[in-house]
């Protein structure tokens, strides 16, 4: 979740993925259709871009009205172990000085 103090134009939202994962909705054929929908009973804003990298989620905001809003994806864990991943972090992008960084705890993902 984002939480806005303040509209703002042009957020980017880098959220971390564990090594050996996948993020479901890439548009191959090896993607279900169901585990790649999206969540509902949470507001969330449609990004103008989304970006889906081996090493993270990122989606591109056009405009991001001040209040809480969910940022949605579908993960599939490939691998298991115990992952330490990088903060999450939301940021303006023509205004360098407002960000924002939450530090992730360690994934473990059980056999």
């Amino acid at each position: 979740e984002v939480e806005a103090s303040a509209d703002m134009s042009w957020v980017a939202v880098t959220d971390p993925v564990p090594a050996g994962a996948a993020i479901l909705g890439t548009g191959l054929g090896r993607d279900s259709a169901l585990l790649s929908g999206t969540q509902a009973g949470r507001p969330s804003l449609r990004p103008a871009y989304e970006e889906r990298a081996f090493d993270a989620f990122r989606a591109y905001y056009e405009s991001m009205p001040r209040g809480r809003w969910s940022v949605d994806y579908t993960l599939r864990l490939n691998q298991d172990g115990a992952f330490h991943l990088p903060p999450t972090r939301v940021e303006a992008l023509y205004a360098p000085e407002m960000f924002g960084e939450l530090p992730n705890g360690v994934v473990e993902v059980a056999p």
